[in-house]
């Protein structure tokens, strides 16, 4: 299959995940590799996690969620194989040092620490203009 990194093509990075709209919390990959991924999103006014102005804690979680999708549906993409369904298995831990506003740019590196029988543990950082604002360590189950 064709490297299509980095891209922004909304459509193809939603190929890449269950999720459909209104409830996509990613926009693009800028990096890939079997451990790790970098995803971005950008923030609108429009988004069902906005309150106020604010992308609230629960949004980012789903976002970093939706990162590690888009790195299981781009490993299997390059494999020529539909992605599977993925569920949050737990939440380790989760630290929001700020809630980003609407016209925030998010980007958040996926770090896969560990891969075992269907359950990947992750490591995931979200910054905004290189400030981390949120940290989480989960695991994911494909179903």
């Amino acid at each position: 299959m064709e490297n299509k990194l980095p891209t922004s093509d909304q459509n193809f990075v939603e190929s890449l995940i269950p999720q459909k709209y209104p409830f996509v919390m990613v926009s693009g990959i800028s990096e890939y590799s079997a451990e790790h991924l970098v995803s971005g999103f950008e923030i609108k006014n429009d988004n069902i996690f906005v309150n106020e102005g604010f992308f609230q804690a629960s949004g980012l979680i789903e976002h970093q969620a939706q990162s590690v999708a888009l790195h299981t549906g781009y490993q299997y993409y390059l494999l020529g194989k539909e992605a599977p369904t993925g569920y949050i298995g737990a939440i380790k831990t989760f630290e929001a040092e700020a809630l980003p506003k609407t016209g925030d740019q998010l980007v958040s590196e996926v770090k896969i620490m560990n891969e075992m029988m269907g359950v990947t543990l992750v490591e995931v950082v979200t910054k905004i203009n290189d400030k981390i604002i949120a940290k989480s360590e989960m695991k994911t189950v494909v179903k």
